[in-house]
């Protein structure tokens, strides 16, 4: 077998490959094999039927037409390795010459992944917010741990912005009760924006046995989307009632003594949730200027089918759990059709120059993964997963999908290496020293699979 290869852009290769007619005899053999299987003669046994039998009978073409399908898949697999290429996705065929005892020739269409020069980035400098905890902020996080602890007591009187009330409620759309649009023993915060627009002035000066009507686009169920009157009764008004802050609350909502101690175990919580924004932010700052040093040219092929797959995701997964289609959902965000688009691309575009750049700094840097890396990956995977670490670890197992973790643990260290290179500053000046295991996890909290990789994956051969 002769190949050579032709590059028609940065992006895309045409192979042209010869094979000598001699290289295709087992795919002969196992075409013959399986045309035999298939087909009954009178006066021969099944399988056991002549090849010259079958060439009259049934066309030498569809023996040959078998054979090479058979074959193509090595043949072109032998010269993407011989070319030392590193192809995406499926190739184009078409075979220019076939010719019966002498020769097959056929061309290849690929995409493969650019050729990338990683510049020097030791002198990258970003910005990032400070580390700052103010008392107010230990204020709010210490009454958001009160308002958890509250207890609620019956009143007799008209409910108020803050109450819990326990409701009944009946929908009807086109003056019909829905089957699934009443509810009784509803219990609701007023002010809390859990239930329906317009519930909280319907039930505000209500007492217990009162009841109003309005109107409300029902967010879920089988009119989901549509204009429904509502009918509320009050059942019951409840006043909230919160502990005091003492050494006796730091007890019971905390491991704690005083009130004291409690705060200052905010305040470090607080601190450490910040300084893990920070190292994420660094991560997310220090990868936007690599990828304005480096010249990323981008499939077109991946590309369109990046951002058809980041449409369906969308539509079909999380939009449809909210009971949303796209055109809604635009209306809510305040998008057209065409910002969706145009910002659908650009992620698209990013996350395939990403894969690219941090991928080439991974052979450059000879970065490996091992054992122990792989599976704290799979551990922080399996917990976002809301899987338990084995059932992950089956899926990823059964699914194939090890090294596409690998993958992202692999990036995850090369963009922890341009990070420690780089020159950190936050917002008071204050150079910082993020730690370098700190770096590693959060770049691979945000290392998802990629396009390229899913490419590669589904590529033959």
């Amino acid at each position: 077998m002769k190949s050579a290869v032709e590059t028609l852009n940065p992006t895309r290769v045409r192979l042209t490959v010869e094979v000598p007619f001699e290289e295709l005899k087992d795919s002969l053999d196992a075409a013959y094999k399986k045309i035999n299987q298939q087909v009954t003669v009178k006066g021969f046994r099944k399988g056991k039927i002549p090849a010259r039998v079958i060439d009259q009978r049934f066309g030498r073409g569809a023996v040959l037409e078998e054979a090479v399908n058979d074959a193509l898949p090595k043949f072109y697999t032998d010269a993407v390795n011989e070319a030392e290429l590193s192809v995406l996705g499926q190739p184009e065929v078409d075979i220019t010459e076939l010719k019966d005892g002498e020769t097959l020739n056929f061309t290849a269409e690929v995409d493969i992944r650019p050729s990338i020069e990683i510049p020097d980035f030791s002198g990258i400098e970003v910005e990032v917010d400070a580390v700052e905890v103010t008392d107010e902020d230990v204020d709010k996080a210490v009454e958001e741990l009160r308002e958890r602890f509250a207890s609620t007591a019956p009143v007799e009187r008209a409910a108020e912005e803050g109450d819990v009330v326990t409701i009944d409620l009946q929908a009807k759309v086109d003056g019909e009760v829905l089957e699934d649009g009443v509810a009784d023993g509803v219990s609701y915060t007023i002010g809390s924006g859990e239930l329906l627009e317009g519930i909280d002035d319907a039930v505000k000066g209500l007492e217990a046995g009162g009841e109003a009507t309005f109107a409300s686009e029902l967010k879920g169920g089988s009119a989901a989307g549509k204009e429904a009157e509502v009918t509320v009764k009050v059942t019951q008004v409840a006043k909230r009632e919160l502990p005091e802050l003492d050494d006796e609350f730091a007890q019971l909502a905390s491991e704690f003594d005083t009130i004291e101690e409690l705060r200052a175990d905010s305040r470090k919580r607080l601190e450490n949730m910040k300084q893990y924004d920070q190292a994420t932010q660094a991560q997310e700052r220090v990868l936007e200027k690599l990828l304005d040093l480096v010249e990323v040219p981008v499939p077109e092929k991946l590309l369109e089918d990046e951002i058809n797959t980041r449409k369906h995701n969308l539509e079909h997964h999380q939009l449809g759990q909210m009971g949303l289609d796209l055109a809604k959902y635009l209306e809510i965000q305040g998008k057209s059709e065409e910002e969706f688009d145009a910002e659908t691309k650009e992620a698209a575009v990013k996350g395939i120059k990403t894969q690219f750049v941090l991928d080439e700094l991974v052979k450059q840097e000879k970065l490996n993964v091992n054992q122990e890396e792989l599976t704290e990956h799979l551990m922080r995977r399996a917990a976002s997963s809301g899987m338990s670490p084995d059932q992950f670890a089956q899926a990823v197992v059964e699914g194939g999908q090890v090294p596409l973790l690998v993958g992202e643990v692999a990036r995850g260290k090369a963009l922890a290496v341009v990070v420690e290179k780089a020159t950190v500053k936050d917002t008071n000046g204050e150079v910082i020293d993020l730690d370098d295991e700190e770096d590693e996890d959060t770049a691979e909290a945000s290392a998802e699979e990629t396009p390229a990789e899913s490419a590669e994956e589904k590529t033959e051969g």
